[in-house]
């Protein structure tokens, strides 16, 4: 059985939704809350809209501590390989997700957590905020997915630093390497990533979904493959009004600019 409450759920607004991770003290990720997590991913991007997600945790000292140790202790190692095909198909589902994703840190985000953040759109974190990978110091084993994942953002020699070593870094390390996008004073972390959430929601939504599978897919595929995705994308979202629209009003702001 699922325990929803570990996973709080509020729609903001429209198409805003706050995904918020809810096991105190240290929000760590069991398999529970894994699983409500991926349903709730699949479940959105089955809408006819899909909102953009805000994800965060619960309290100022945790975003989470990433997978919960001591579920491991009580139910064996067999729980740690189930969990760990629940975890791989949360990441493919953030990576996969066509709406942005945006990542609300508010102290520690580790292990398991510190990828939910590497695969989300836009990272806002707190002056206080730690990340890394502290498994290889507590008998656990990141996801390959988010290992592959962290050398992509990260460059590979950063990548292998903090998963051979590891040691923890803070915010301004984190945004110096590519982890985070921003930082803000820890009262204003929720209210920047909805804000971050509304204006990229705003965007024309195929294209946005475009960019997205493209900048994902881009170390993964053939030039052949990328130049084929590249001409179904063009072809699904060129005849559209929005897109149309879109340059037309950029068109119309050219000539004002060149009138003056």
């Amino acid at each position: 059985m699922i325990d929803e409450a570990t996973l709080l759920f509020e729609q903001v607004e429209r198409d805003v939704v706050r995904l918020t991770f809810n096991r105190p003290p240290a929000n760590a990720f069991d398999s529970g809350l894994l699983r409500r997590l991926l349903q709730t991913l699949r479940d959105l991007r089955a809408t006819a809209r899909p909102p953009a997600i805000v994800m965060t945790g619960q309290g100022d000292g945790f975003f989470s501590a990433g997978g919960d140790i001591k579920e491991i202790e009580r139910e064996g190692p067999q729980a740690a390989l189930s969990r760990m095909t629940i975890f791989h198909a949360v990441l493919c589902e953030l990576e996969n997700y066509p709406a942005p994703i945006i990542a609300g840190v508010r102290g520690f985000a580790v292990g398991g957590a510190f990828e939910f953040v590497l695969f989300a759109d836009f990272a806002i974190a707190d002056s206080g905020a730690k990340f890394g990978f502290p498994e290889i110091n507590h008998g656990l084993l990141p996801a390959a997915k988010g290992i592959r994942q962290a050398a992509a953002l990260l460059g590979p020699r950063m990548a292998r630093s903090l998963l051979y070593s590891g040691h923890l870094i803070d915010a301004e390390r984190a945004m110096t390497a590519g982890a985070i996008d921003e930082i803000v004073d820890i009262t204003q972390v929720d209210a920047r990533a909805v804000a971050i959430a509304r204006e990229l929601r705003a965007k024309d939504p195929l294209l946005f979904s475009a960019l997205k599978r493209s900048v994902a897919k881009t170390n993964s595929l053939s030039d052949d493959d990328l130049a084929r995705m590249a001409l179904d994308d063009m072809r699904a979202y060129l005849g559209r009004a929005e897109t149309a629209e879109a340059r037309d009003r950029f068109l119309k702001r050219k000539d004002r600019e060149e009138l003056e």
